[in-house]
């Protein structure tokens, strides 16, 4: 789900940026850098999301889970 939504949203970004760029004086909307570090921080946060709970559901005994549903 992250690279989906990582390449709408960098699709997006480039097209808002260039809509942005026709409005707005020497502006450049599509800087790689900062798209490609904006990638990469969002990325790294999708991958925490997941991790900490993954971590912390296997910490739980299967048995003592299926006994509490």
């Amino acid at each position: 789900m992250t690279l989906v939504g990582g390449a709408f949203g960098l699709l997006a970004a480039y097209e808002l940026g260039k809509g942005a760029r026709a409005m707005l004086f020497e502006m450049t909307g599509s800087d790689p850098g900062v798209l490609a570090i904006a990638a990469v921080l969002l990325t790294i946060v999708a991958m925490a999301a997941g991790f900490f709970p993954a971590l912390r559901a296997s910490r739980i005994d299967p048995m003592r889970a299926l006994r509490y549903q």
